[in-house]
């Protein structure tokens, strides 16, 4: 299986990235401009806290998605999922399947590896890195 999969690898990273960021750009989308729409995030004050973590979601999804930045972005993105699930999360209770904070956590770590990894080759970043 290991020989069947390793020329892959580089590329299954990028599809990573691309995958968590579409997943976080939803975030971003429903939080600012409303789609998909979500009642919870109908009346979000301008510059409070999840109105800032919708800025921080659709910027960093978008660069992410595209893979300009990534090492930094995919960082300052798993310190917010980090911090989305110690602030949303964990005081619904110790489990994260429990409190809904398992998307959190697995960006949390997902953000946190493609920031140690890089953004793989189908990227600006990636292209740059090799010329």
């Amino acid at each position: 299986m290991k020989k069947l999969l390793e020329p892959w690898s580089p590329y299954l990273l990028s599809v990573l990235r691309i995958v968590a960021a579409l997943l976080l750009l939803q975030y971003g989308t429903a939080k600012l401009l409303g789609f998909p729409h979500n009642p919870y995030f109908d009346h979000l004050g301008v510059l409070s806290l999840p109105w800032i973590a919708g800025v921080i979601e659709l910027v960093a999804g978008t660069l992410l998605t595209i893979g300009l930045f990534t090492r930094p972005i995919a960082f300052i993105v798993s310190g917010e999922m980090a911090s989305a699930y110690f602030i949303e999360h964990a005081p619904r209770g110790f489990f994260p399947q429990l409190n809904h904070g398992d998307l959190a956590v697995a960006l949390c770590f997902g953000f946190l590896y493609i920031a140690a990894a890089g953004p793989g080759p189908i990227s600006p970043d990636g292209l740059l890195k090799r010329s």
